[in-house]
């Protein structure tokens, strides 16, 4: 199997209550951004270690239901408020009781954390770095250090992450960045998410410092810029049962891919499928591997932007952002 690492700096407890038989079930799992990616890696084949700080008593039983999972995790134990919310879906939608991203990490744990992603990353080869629980928990210059070091070794480093934290990443230098419309849009990147904004801001990501680019569009099709060129990539609808998890199902397809040698297209393409069956359920990144194949080969891709048909050429692009 191919390793794939993910850095999940404050994995997430999540009690969430459906409705069975007219009463209440309650269901316990390991959440949060990092966690769903590593469970979709799971399944798709992926070897999984993720780099994670476990804090107090949500921190010890996310470990327990992390094992029970099968994913590897290299852990930094505190003491302190974990990350954990408390969601009813009794009604079909999700309704929010409760909610905390934890305890901003301590610079010692974030130098024990460092290491452990380091050296797990370096011996991995693929790397995804994901978000915190909060804004607060862990500084975004880390994402900058990571990448760098990362990516000096000659690891593959894919960033799914937005604000600070993208910038930062993209300063370091990436092979993927997986951002959404809306994310770009909150972020001030685009002043609107019609194709020609988004195409304009995935060339100004690549000056930054992304190789490929990948951004979602809910609905729509995906947009990959690779090698100088945007496609759209599109797949079937399916019917929507939860859309959470799916961008995470997205970036794990797209990992899992590029860890087993396969290209950036064969990437997207997978990625797409993981994403799409993932809405299809209530399960966040989950989904059997064999359908997410089957689905795989219905994904369809076609050029919508050659670089010659942009306004500016990449290398003015470049040079316009180093001046901003």
């Amino acid at each position: 199997m191919h390793e794939v690492v993910v850095f999940a700096p404050s994995p997430v407890l999540t009690v969430t209550v459906e409705d069975h038989r007219g009463g209440a079930d309650i269901h316990l799992h390991a959440g949060g951004q990092g966690v769903w990616q590593a469970r979709m890696l799971l399944a798709l084949g992926a070897s999984v270690t993720m780099c994670s700080v476990f804090s107090g008593e949500t921190g010890r039983v996310l470990q327990h239901l992390l094992d029970d999972e099968g994913i590897h995790v290299l852990a930094v134990q505190r003491s302190g408020r974990g990350g954990a919310y408390v969601h009813d879906r009794r009604g079909g939608e999700r309704i929010r009781i409760a909610e905390t991203g934890g305890e901003p990490l301590s610079r010692h744990d974030l130098d024990t954390l460092y290491g452990l992603t380091l050296r797990a990353g370096l011996g991995a080869g693929t790397i995804i770095l994901s978000g915190p629980a909060s804004d607060e928990a862990v500084p975004a210059d880390v994402y900058r250090r990571l990448a760098s070091d990362l990516r000096a070794a000659g690891g593959r480093v894919i960033a799914d992450l937005a604000g600070a934290r993208l910038t930062a990443a993209l300063r370091g230098g990436v092979t993927v960045v997986k951002v959404s419309d809306e994310e770009l849009l909150a972020d001030g990147r685009v002043t609107d998410t019609s194709r020609d904004e988004l195409i304009a801001a995935m060339y100004r990501l690549r000056a930054e410092g992304a190789v490929n680019v990948i951004i979602s569009r809910a609905e729509l099709p995906l947009l990959l810029l690779a090698d100088g060129v945007v496609n759209e990539v599109q797949l079937p609808t399916l019917q929507i049962a939860d859309t959470s998890g799916a961008g995470d199902s997205l970036t794990a397809g797209v990992a899992a891919t590029l860890s087993a040698g396969g290209t950036i297209e064969e990437a997207i393409a997978m990625g797409a499928a993981a994403g799409a069956l993932n809405v299809t359920r209530h399960g966040l990144g989950t989904g059997e591997a064999e359908t997410v194949r089957t689905l795989r080969q219905l994904v369809r891709m076609h050029p919508v932007a050659p670089v010659q048909s942009t306004r500016l050429s990449l290398d003015e692009l470049a040079r316009r952002v180093r001046e901003s």
